[in-house]
């Protein structure tokens, strides 16, 4: 399996990127509009919340699951029984957020969900009329006023070698939603798992965008688009004393949309944050 960048200028680009997800359940993207100093913006003023204690007023709501969640009660990948090195951020434009810290996200959220909306409707353009007809309706109407896309500012701090064994930054997993959009993160550790069952890694270069599919557009489509797995290793040697920032958009439809017979985007999402401890 290969990574090839498309370029998202290309008067093929359309065709080429929903190509690559069809193969591989990724696309790489550069040219893309995504401004690298809004990015780098947030990793810089973020770092500094995850340094602070002001992230304690953010505590998470199992209800809404907007805000602040700490290492203790982090991810546990399904099929894994030790849960992730990280911290993250749960932003939503009708959730809580720190008023210094809020205009940034906003902008970011609404040029990332613009582009997923425009990539979405690459892959409704280019799916077969065999997997279209597996859609409950229209995937670019699937997100219409959704108010489930989420925006997660994810922070892997420095390795203390105090670690549980075998405890990595994110084990092997897939994600829930529809498409990720991931700018590159402030440093490497993102590997993708290719279908001769090997480690890829993927470059931390941000002219690239990494876009992967999610278990809903799988589920909807028949597997037709697959759900990669992939995982964030830990840092060796000097490079263990670095926190990780990384800032991925998962687009998520509306719950009452039927992704398939057996779920809807709601019952699907539910079952997912249980197996994954969050409710």
């Amino acid at each position: 399996m290969k990574l090839v960048a498309v370029d998202y200028q290309a008067k093929n680009a359309d065709k080429l990127f929903v190509e690559s997800l069809h193969q591989t359940g990724f696309g790489v993207l550069k040219n893309h509009p995504i401004q690298q100093s809004l990015v780098d913006g947030i990793y810089k003023n973020w770092q500094g919340f995850f340094d602070s204690q002001e992230k304690q007023q953010y505590l998470f709501d199992k209800d809404t699951q907007d805000g602040y969640f700490p290492p203790s009660v982090s991810e546990t990948a399904k099929g894994h029984k030790v849960k992730d090195i990280k911290e993250y951020f749960h932003y939503y434009p009708w959730g809580r957020c720190p008023d210094a810290l809020r205009q940034q996200l906003a902008d970011y959220y609404l040029a990332a969900n613009q582009l997923a909306a425009t990539l979405l409707s690459w892959v409704e353009k280019h799916s077969p009329e065999s997997v279209s007809a597996r859609y409950s309706q229209p995937l670019s109407s699937m997100i219409e006023n959704s108010d489930k896309t989420l925006l997660r500012v994810l922070h892997y701090p420095p390795l203390t070698g105090g670690e549980e064994p075998s405890a990595i930054r994110a084990a092997a997993h897939e994600d829930i939603n529809l498409l990720t959009i991931l700018p590159a993160a402030n440093e490497p550790g993102l590997q993708v798992k290719s279908k001769e069952d090997t480690w890829l890694d993927v470059p931390c270069d941000f002219g690239n965008l990494i876009v992967n599919i999610g278990d809903m557009l799988q589920e909807a489509s028949g597997g037709y688009f697959p759900s990669t797995t992939h995982r964030v290793v830990n840092p060796q040697g000097a490079d263990q004393s670095k926190s990780r920032i990384s800032l991925p958009l998962f687009l998520h439809p509306r719950p009452d949309v039927v992704l398939s017979e057996r779920h809807t985007a709601d019952s699907y999402l539910t079952e997912r944050l249980r197996e994954l401890g969050v409710i």
